[in-house]
């Protein structure tokens, strides 16, 4: 039987990811990357409430004004996720009072891309939803 290592075997089990699947690790990271406060987080992290800037770090206040209807609790929840996996930094600076910002890793800015546009298509499509919707319901 021949041996592999660490590195050999992270990559076997990557081949083999299939988000299809419901036992997979991916499908688990898509379901906690599709959620609302999420996908808000993530497309304005630094960029702002138009998504035309470039990301920079930002100020748990700052993200609380841009992603109107958060609670505290679910702000704090999902950055601690976000911090987690990965995908957003944090960093305390001993001020008075204590200054905390919030910041996108590499990996997080490889999906503030997508959640961006994700944001921006149901902006630009919403009218649409909502004749469809409109002409589903009349219809049934």
């Amino acid at each position: 039987m021949a041996t592999t290592t660490a590195a050999q075997d992270r990559a076997t089990s990557k081949m083999a990811y299939d988000a299809f699947l419901a036992a997979c690790p991916s499908h688990q990271l898509l379901d906690r990357v599709s959620g609302k406060w999420v996908t808000l987080i993530l497309a304005g992290l630094g960029s702002g409430p138009d998504c035309a800037g470039e990301p920079r770090a930002m100020r748990y206040s700052e993200l609380a004004r841009l992603v109107a209807g958060v609670s505290q609790k679910m702000l704090t929840q999902t950055l601690r996720s976000l911090e987690r996996d990965g995908l957003v930094s944090r960093t305390v600076t001993p001020t008075v009072p204590v200054t905390v910002t919030y910041e996108l890793t590499e990996l997080g800015l490889s999906l503030h891309r997508t959640m961006r546009a994700l944001k921006q298509w149901a902006e630009t499509h919403m009218d649409d939803v909502f004749a469809s919707r409109a002409a589903h319901d009349t219809s049934a």
